[in-house]
């Protein structure tokens, strides 16, 4: 074998006909006892099969097949112009000859290797004596039956003979089956991709007598089984033994009342050849049935192809009711059931006709209720389960009806065409009068009505009428109604025949809502359909039909006709009551009011009878109602002339006081005019032969009024978009952009539009606009409402900002004027200007308004800011400064600054109703200084949570300790007292009833220490003490001082004491009386500073809050008075000054960090009188006081919060 890329040997034939081909040479030599047939389905002139000879290969002949002959050498030549792996198909064909106990050959090996390039079919044809079963034991792996293709390319397939392929058998390799038991003629065959490797050895053969299958079992005398082989299968006796010699036949066997009889089958697979089917009798009383289920052994015959019949036989006047658990799908005869279980049900009436119906199995159709004799065949398939199904007889119920017709009313109850059996009856005495197709009820009395079937509505249609004669002045009936009560549930058809003097009208008058005119024979939407018919010398002729909700608002007939209504009977009645009187003389066969609506409408008429043929030489007239302002024009759609035998066709058009105008059908009609008018049309005698009048018209109505017109271009205003949308009443504004009626407008950003507006007043048009603010290319931003297009008409209503952040961003709002005021109960906003917060899937933030306690709000995700104003030609912002910070971790977090006068409310979002699953919302409030603030929970709202708890915590600013933490599900106080600035946070969980949502009050109070009030009592006391113990010295003192001629000192705020006493007994080198703690550089360096003067009022006062120098020995100290903050008393003497109220400001509450106490020096500094820095280096500080310095509390910074 070798390939060969160009085929330069295949000489000039080939040369022109392949341009690029694929070939292939090799040499073949089937082995004995095979027939090699190769063959491709491309034409010769693209591929072709050659043999070629010689020595330089030389092709002798070409073909597109190729049966190679056994044991003989033959050189082939491929040449394709597509790949020849799959181009060609290879069939190797042997046969396996056996006798009646052996085959020849016992192990069929193949032949592998011949040609393995291709497609390759191995075929084993057996052959074998009658009665003979050939066994074909699978060498390697065993197989499985499959439908599908074989993952690894090989592919067995069986069946039981050669001329009859319908049976075929597909297997796989990997499966359990390892033998095959096939008759004479069989045929197994082994499909293979190219270059597949087939083993050597595949089959190994044997043979043996045939041995049938033999069944037992059991038939009943109520059953009759039939046992039939199709003629297109091979031969297969069944056999049964009666008495002593067996009974057989190779085509039919029936059975019935048969116990335990045994059934051979002269084949392996009977169940291919033969089929079943099974006969059983069901008999029914009027109320039971013998057996009460159609069911059979589900054993009996299941690997056969089973058609299982039950005849079901009942008295007369009897309902079968068949029930089927697994229900039924109804399918047309012509449909076949995929999973092969297919059910006919037929059923004979009482005239011999036989209505059938079929059904799949599995589907909603589970009861069936029949009338008659039934016979229900199912077809199962091979090995397929039957479910059974129950049957039960009842008497067949009839219906009675009592019935009392009005007056010169006529009921007529007629059979409409239907398969059911069923009459209708009138009871009298002392036999009923029954009728198949037709009753007539004419007296005004009580009637009782009987339906031989329980569902007559499905077999009658009831027609109701009533004659109404008017005179020349009025008419018997004013009112037109319909009878609701009669007949309810069935089609019905209610009639009016009315009836005047030969010179006048009548005429009908529709409610305000009127009527619309449709085409005849169509039906109204909600089934209540109108016809108007008249009684013309020439026959009846339609006016037309009509539905609920138009614009015909009368018609006047000449004479006679009659009114009609149509409703289904599953349809509510509900029709319209039409007034009913005598109308004026006229030459018209009708006249038709039309009341034309305002706005742009159409509205389509026909002529009478349409499509048919208008009557001869007879007019109608249409006087049409046109509102002020508006211009009609006349369109003739579909209109057929007529051959008139006398006078012609006019059409003629007249308003008030105005001359007629007459046109014919191919005039053009009016256009484009104002004012009411009425059409005429009239026809002339025709040639009936031949194509009447017809005319199908519509009249257009638009305003003739000047629309208001804009161009609005949003390319100038970078993510602006505006909305246009009605919010009145008047259904005659006329919204468009660019031409397009619309009922809302919307101009994209970016883009240019042309509106215009007609009849909308401004009060009935809302303007929104809206902008896309885009986080990710700026970082901080100004809500400023742009300058839109001035021709707009309406005021701008509200403005949308729409702030987009990343995933991890946050979107920080912050009031221009420094703080806004949400708009809760109790601290409603009266303002002008008002803006909602709401997150980018629209859930609430809040409405706020300017001038209030919160200083920020901070939302995690994309955000959306509505403006709304009274007037925002005179205020367009700023309204919001908005910037885009870090990622927080809760959804929404507002800080507000409480007021003191007046208590504060905080609401969570979209308050009243509750926040969002899992959301977490958090409150900054800062206090003013020696302020605490009491908060009380007003109003709580706690949901029963699915997933997760709810939770109130409170926590103080710098503390990781919570002061209160609250569940849904645990009770606690309502009422909280916070000393300091304090954060509040609420969580929601998962709820699975209710939502969660609070409303807080904060009030602020002023801090009272009751210890320093103690304390400066105290003090105040032993101050009194000690002044009056020092009066008591400097009494004795002077007292002494007379006796004594030595001098002494008094020292006010030290102790008394005498030169002589020797109080100092250390040195001043020995003592620390000249260490200080700290010296105040604004007095050892304040005149070389510049600034003393500004520090001049500093020093007016006493000194407080700073050091003072050595007053004297530390061994008996005074008592040191504190004087505690308290809050001032108006009207009450004060014997000492508070320190906040002295000339020296006290010191800033901000913590000083140590560097900057005056207890620390800076290395930096040069040893010079201004201490100059002599370094830019880092801060190196030296402790200068002996005093330990007390710990500084944490500062906190908003970037802390």
């Amino acid at each position: 074998m070798r390939l060969c890329a160009t085929c330069p040997l295949l000489g000039l034939l080939f040369l022109t006909v392949f341009d690029s081909s694929e070939c292939l040479q090799t040499t073949v030599r089937p082995d004995k006892g095979s027939t090699v047939m190769v063959f491709t389905e491309l034409p010769l002139d693209q591929c072709a099969l050659c043999t070629v000879s010689g020595v330089n290969d030389t092709p002798t002949s070409c073909h597109s097949s190729l049966s190679l002959p056994p044991e003989e050498e033959v050189k082939l030549l491929f040449n394709c112009s597509q790949p020849i792996e799959q181009a060609y198909t290879v069939t190797i064909t042997r046969t396996i000859e056996c006798t009646k106990d052996t085959c020849n050959p016992t192990t069929e090996k193949g032949q592998p290797s011949i040609l393995k390039e291709f497609s390759r079919t191995f075929t084993w044809e057996l052959k074998a004596p009658e009665k003979t079963v050939v066994s074909l034991d699978i060498l390697g792996d065993g197989l499985i039956e499959t439908s599908q293709p074989c993952p690894n390319g090989f592919q067995y397939s069986v069946t039981a003979s050669k001329t009859n392929t319908k049976g075929r058998t597909q297997y796989c390799q990997g499966g359990s089956v390892t033998r095959f038991d096939l008759p004479n003629g069989a045929v197994v065959s082994l499909h293979v991709k190219p270059k597949a490797q087939v083993d050597s050895l595949l089959f190994q053969a044997s043979a043996g007598p045939l041995k049938g299958r033999t069944m037992l079992l059991s038939v009943d005398s109520g059953t009759t089984v039939v046992v039939s082989r199709d003629p297109d299968e091979p031969e297969c006796e069944v056999c049964y033994v009666d008495g002593s010699t067996p009974n057989c036949s190779p085509t039919e066997k029936t059975l019935t009342n048969v116990e335990k009889l045994s059934l051979e089958f002269s084949c392996l697979k009977p169940q291919d050849v033969y089929s079943v089917k099974i006969r059983k009798k069901i008999e029914c009383t009027q109320k039971t049935c013998t057996p009460p289920a159609g069911e059979v052994d589900p054993d009996l015959f299941q690997d056969f192809k089973r058609s299982l019949t039950w005849d079901i036989s009942v008295p007369e006047r009897t309902v079968l009711t068949l029930d089927f658990p697994g229900g039924l799908k109804e399918m047309s005869e012509a449909e076949n059931c995929q999973n092969g279980h297919q059910y006919s049900v037929s059923t004979t009436k009482s005239d011999g006709k036989i209505r059938t119906n079929s059904y799949c199995k599995g589907g909603t159709v589970s009861h069936l209720d029949l009338l008659g004799a039934t016979t229900v065949t199912v077809e199962v398939p091979k090995g397929g389960e039957l479910d059974s199904f129950t049957v039960k007889a009842a008497p067949r119920g009839g219906r009675m009806m009592p019935v009392l017709p009005d007056p010169n009313t006529v009921i007529t109850i007629s059979r409409v065409p239907s398969d059911i059996d069923c009459s209708v009856c009138e009871k009298k005495e002392p036999t009923s009068i029954c009728k198949p197709t037709q009753l007539i009820l004419r007296d005004p009395r009580h009637t009782t009505v009987e339906f031989t079937c329980p569902q007559p509505q499905d077999v009658f249609s009831v027609e109701i009428n009533r004659k109404i004669d008017c005179t020349e002045a009025s008419c018997s009936g004013n009112i037109v109604q319909a009878e609701s009560s009669l007949f309810p549930d069935f089609n019905r058809t209610f009639t009016w025949d009315l009836k005047v003097v030969s010179t006048r009208t009548f005429q009908l008058d529709f409610p305000e809502t009127g009527m619309r005119q449709i085409p005849n024979e169509e039906t109204c939407p909600d089934e209540h359909t109108y016809s108007v018919v008249i009684y013309l010398r020439t026959g009846p002729a339609t006016i037309g039909t009509f539905c609920k909700g138009g614009t015909v608002t009368t018609i006047l007939a000449r004479y006679k006709g009659r009114v009609s209504l149509q409703v289904p009977g599953d349809r509510k009645l509900d029709p319209f009551d039409f007034k009913l009187s005598v109308g004026p003389e006229t030459s018209m066969a009708a006249i038709v009011n039309v009341n034309l609506p305002r706005g742009v409408s159409d509205t389509d008429f026909i002529t009478a009878n349409y499509p048919r043929d208008f009557p001869d030489s007879q007019q109608m007239q249409w006087d049409f109602m046109v509102p002020g302002m508006h211009n009609y024009t006349m369109h003739f759609h579909d209109h057929t002339a007529p051959e008139c035998l006398n006078s012609d066709v006019e059409v003629e058009y007249q308003k008030e006081d105005k001359k007629m105008t007459r046109l014919t059908l191919m005039d053009s009609q009016p256009q484009h005019q104002q004012g009411n008018f009425n059409m005429v049309l009239k026809n002339c005698e025709t040639n009936r032969t031949l194509q009447g009048l017809t005319l199908n018209f519509r009249v257009s109505v638009m305003r003739s009024g000047h629309p208001v017109l804009c161009a609005v271009d949003l390319t100038k205003h970078q993510g602006v978009s505006v909305q246009v949308e009605k919010v009145g009443s008047d259904p005659y504004c006329e919204m468009r952009i660019n031409s397009k009626v619309e009922e809302k407008i919307n101009v994209a950003a970016g883009t240019k539009a042309d509106l215009s507006f007609l009849d909308c007043p401004n009060e009935d048009m809302r303007l929104t606009a809206s902008k896309v603010i885009d986080g990710m290319s700026c970082s901080a931003t100004v809500l400023i409402v742009p300058q839109l297009d001035s021709c707009l008409p309406m005021p701008l209503h509200s403005f949308t900002w729409h702030l987009t952040v990343p995933q991890d961003g946050t979107v920080d709002l912050v009031s221009p004027t420094g703080s806004l005021q949400q708009s809760l109960p109790g601290q409603e906003c009266n303002q002008s200007v008002s803006l909602h917060v709401a997150e980018g899937d629209g859930f609430s933030v809040g409405d706020f308004c300017f001038e209030g306690i919160v200083q920020k709000v901070q939302v995690h995700g994309n955000v959306s800011v509505t403006a709304t104003a009274e007037d925002f030609s005179k205020t367009r912002g700023p309204f919001l400064n908005a910037s885009f910070s870090e990622e927080i971790p809760e959804s929404i977090i507002y800080r507000v600054s409480p007021q003191i006068l007046s208590p504060t409310l905080l609401a969570t979002p979209n308050w009243p109703q509750g926040m969002k699953p899992f959301s977490t919302v958090s409150w900054i409030v800062t206090l003013p200084s020696q302020y605490q603030a009491h908060m009380q929970f007003v109003n709580v709202s706690q949901p029963k949570c699915s997933d997760g708890h709810t939770a109130i915590k409170v926590k103080m600013l710098g503390d990781n300790e919570e002061i209160m933490t609250r569940r849904e599900d645990k009770l606690s106080e309502d009422m909280l007292t916070v000393t300091r600035s304090f954060y509040l946070t609420m969580s929601n969980c998962m709820p699975e009833k209710g939502h969660f949502g609070a409303l807080t009050k904060i009030d602020l109070q002023k801090e009272n220490n009751l210890l320093a009030i103690l304390l400066g009592v105290m003090g105040a006391i032993l101050l009194l003490l000690i002044v009056l113990a020092s009066v008591c010295l400097v009494a004795k003192k002077k007292k002494k001082d007379k006796m004594n001629k030595e001098s002494s000192i008094f020292i006010s705020k030290g102790n008394i004491f005498r030169p002589s006493d020797r109080h100092f007994t250390k040195t001043r080198s020995d003592n620390e009386s000249h260490v200080y703690a700290s010296i105040d550089e604004t007095m050892a360096y304040g005149h070389l500073l510049g600034y003393a003067d500004s520090m001049q009022d500093h020093f007016n006062g006493m000194q407080v809050d700073s050091y003072n120098t050595f007053i004297g020995p530390t061994d008996a100290k005074l008592p040191v008075i504190k004087e505690p903050d308290h809050d001032p008393e108006m009207d009450q003497f004060k014997p000492f000054l508070n320190p906040s109220e002295s000339f020296i400001p006290s010191r800033p509450r901000t913590p000083i960090d140590r560097q900057d106490s005056f207890g620390f020096q800076d290395r930096r500094m040069v040893d010079n009188e201004l201490y100059t820095f002599k370094s830019t280096g880092d801060i190196n500080t030296i402790r200068l006081s002996g005093v330990d310095m007390e710990p500084q509390p944490p500062i906190i910074t908003e970037d802390s919060l």
